[in-house]
């Protein structure tokens, strides 16, 4: 009798990109326990605490033996009504909505729920790792949608073969956009929604950074383009907009038929969200908005130092106003994984190669505002320090080893 092979991995678990950021990881341990007082913006997770009428309002719902049973698993009736609430108050949207486990829950269903086996899925580069990660464990296809600095970081759909788009069923945008800080306006939204329609593909919004913006333009929302709920579906997150990360809670938003067809994958995966968050939830999304512009203005002060900072060492830096997140270009040639790490061990500092964002994420690197500002101030002072001017940082990277 042949004798079974060993346990192992599946086909599709390998094809997923690999873990760039394990190597950084192994870095800052080693650089910690050196000694080394370590400034890290490599992460998006927001330092700034949870607001206390947020925190008190989960307190007391966990204390509600009520809550303690399994939840609905499209969310209670009252989270669902704030979410659509706050629609309508944010971006003046009438639209169904349903919970998620944070939009990385939500976001990762998609291709499973839409997509058959060889399905092509358009998916943003650089961006966030999990709409290729989840195309592929759906046994979709991603095709990468290249996102250029001199297209303003906005995709060129006219260079999309038109054989990909036949074939294309899902198409994942982020805007305002992580890495680079892009944002669109209403009209380019109405072109992508139009684009969307005319090829059939369902359109993906991740707007987890909808209200991180500096150029004092209102929040918008792809479900603001008229008749935009036929053919998208878009994902909040209470994440960075309310400093809950850790509270993992969101909500999809759309057409009814749309997000009826999700929960429907959905809700045979999980049991929902812990019925005491979404109490906390529906509290954030009725909070005054100025809570939010405080925070808004902590993060603008951040950028300011950064961003001046960075200039006066000639850093070539993408001018985009939205998140907190700052792009900058590395010189021609540079390896981005090479010069994060050396960052780390020789200054201490812990920024994100773009290449973790994907091919075209080559050559940048990505600051996350989300530490106290004197720390930005030692930052910039330690590279000040060490002189890594434009025309000397390749220079650096060729000349200091690890």
């Amino acid at each position: 009798m042949q004798k079974k092979p060993l346990i192992s991995a599946s086909e599709r678990l390998s094809k997923l990109p690999p873990y760039l950021f394990a190597e950084l990881d192994r870095q800052k341990k080693a650089a910690a326990k050196r000694g080394l007082d370590l400034i890290d913006f490599g992460i998006g997770d927001p330092d700034m605490p949870t607001p206390e009428e947020i925190v008190v309002a989960g307190q007391a719902a966990l204390a509600n033996p009520a809550n303690h049973r399994y939840p609905d698993g499209a969310g209670s009736e009252s989270y669902r009504n704030a979410c659509r609430e706050w629609m309508k108050s944010q971006f003046d949207v009438g639209c169904e909505t349903a919970a998620v486990i944070g939009s990385k829950e939500g976001i990762a269903h998609i291709p499973m729920v839409f997509c058959n086996r060889g399905d092509l899925v358009l998916i943003p580069n650089p961006g966030y790792p999990v709409y290729r990660a989840s195309a592929i464990l759906a046994d979709a296809i991603p095709v990468d949608l290249p996102l250029l600095g001199e297209n303003g970081f906005l995709p060129d759909f006219e260079k999309i073969p038109p054989a990909v788009l036949r074939e294309a069923k899902v198409m994942f945008l982020n805007y305002p956009n992580n890495p680079t800080g892009a944002v669109v306006s209403l009209e380019q939204m109405t072109e992508m929604v139009e684009f969307a329609r005319v090829n059939n593909i369902l359109l993906v919004s991740d707007n987890s950074y909808s209200h991180i913006r500096f150029d004092g333009v209102k929040p918008m929302s792809f479900l603001q383009v008229p008749g935009a709920s036929d053919v998208v579906l878009e994902f909040h997150s209470l994440s960075k907009t309310f400093n809950m990360t850790g509270w993992r809670v969101g909500f999809v938003a759309g057409g009814v038929n749309l997000v009826k067809t999700f929960m429907g994958a959905k809700e045979n995966i999980d049991s929902g969200i812990f019925t005491a968050i979404q109490k906390a939830g529906e509290t954030a999304m009725a909070m005054d908005i100025s809570g939010f512009e405080e925070r808004l203005a902590v993060y603008r002060e951040r950028r300011e130092i950064l961003v001046d900072g960075l200039n006066k060492l000639n850093w070539d830096i993408a001018d985009s106003p939205g998140t907190f997140y700052v792009w900058v270009k590395l010189p021609r040639g540079a390896d981005s994984m090479v010069f994060a790490r050396k960052m780390i061990n020789h200054a201490g500092i812990v920024i994100t190669p773009g290449s973790g964002f994907g091919t075209w994420g080559e050559g940048y690197i990505r600051f996350a505002l989300t530490i106290p500002s004197d720390r930005i101030h030692q930052a910039v002072g330690r590279l000040e320090q060490m002189e890594l001017h434009k025309g000397r940082l390749l220079k650096w990277l060729k000349k200091t080893g690890d």
